[in-house]
């Protein structure tokens, strides 16, 4: 069985940036064992498989196809980077002749739409709601220590916790700050919280660009230490921040690599690296 596998790197418009992934297109059904052997084969936060819905589909003609995530060590419910890796693979590799694509996943129907400068990814929006904090504390001290912390908020969506630091913070605090993910899967054993957000709010640009908020994203409990770039924290993300800011535009930042985003829309650039085939 030959199986094409692709990498490209989103978020970025430079080689070795962004946030990699893999995606492998199906032509025939998959033993559902070999998707997670893949996956942990290419070592990459996500893997995403691609598969044709009906028989005489084929990956240029057709607009709707399958879509599912595996980190390294499990599926996923939602990746962002990795549909819109999948998108980009279809569109400039594939030549796919349409201009929107729909993927059915676990997480409904996710649209990724072709424009001249790059693609634009609909994902959902998932409330985030406020979280006691003496029953997440444990939690929070071990991944970030005495670090003060300004709001609590937990996604039974998407089982991410958003911990908001304190607004005395800046982002050069955010990006150098040193993250425990190693106790996290010790000290979280429940399985509600299957990843971790750290926010922070945005400063007035000045001579730079303005961001509304700061991110970074944590998910051991799935083998992924730190996320680079993750569109799926945003879906929680930019609820939040909407509602904190009382704003539908919002411009969002995460340590070392940056996008614009809308509510609801993401408008990301990738850039491919190599491509494979996986022979078995």
């Amino acid at each position: 069985m030959k199986l094409p596998i692709f990498i490209a790197d989103a978020f970025t418009t430079k080689a070795f940036r962004g946030n990699p992934a893999a995606v492998c297109l199906l032509e025939n059904k998959l033993d559902e064992d070999l998707h997670q052997k893949i996956a942990k084969e290419m070592n990459l936060s996500e893997t995403a498989f691609i598969r044709k819905l009906h028989p005489n589909d084929n990956f240029t003609q057709s607009s709707c196809f399958g879509l599912r995530w595996f980190t390294p060590q499990s599926e996923v419910l939602l990746c962002g980077h990795a549909t819109l890796a999948s998108a980009a693979v279809l569109f400039h590799k594939i030549k796919n002749v349409n201009s929107t694509l729909t993927f059915v996943t676990m997480s409904g129907e996710l649209k990724a739409r072709k424009e001249e400068d790059g693609i634009v990814l609909d994902l959902p929006l998932y409330p985030a709601h406020p979280q006691k904090l003496h029953e997440v504390e444990d939690l929070i001290k071990t991944a970030i220590g005495d670090t003060l912390v300004q709001d609590v908020r937990y996604s039974p969506d998407t089982k991410k916790l958003l911990v908001r630091l304190s607004d005395t913070y800046n982002r050069s605090f955010l990006e150098s700050l040193t993250v425990n993910t190693e106790n996290l899967l010790q000290v979280e054993t429940t399985g509600k919280v299957k990843g971790l957000i750290l926010t922070l709010k945005g400063e007035p640009g000045g001579q730079t660009q303005a961001f509304d908020f700061y991110s970074r994203y944590f998910a051991p409990w799935y083998g992924v230490a730190e996320d680079p770039v993750t569109g799926s924290a945003h879906t929680v993300l930019s609820s939040y921040w909407s509602e904190q800011l009382g704003k539908k535009d919002l411009h969002g930042r995460t340590v070392l690599f940056q996008f614009k985003k809308k509510l609801l829309n993401f408008k990301l650039v990738f850039l491919f690296i190599y491509a494979i085939h996986l022979k078995m």
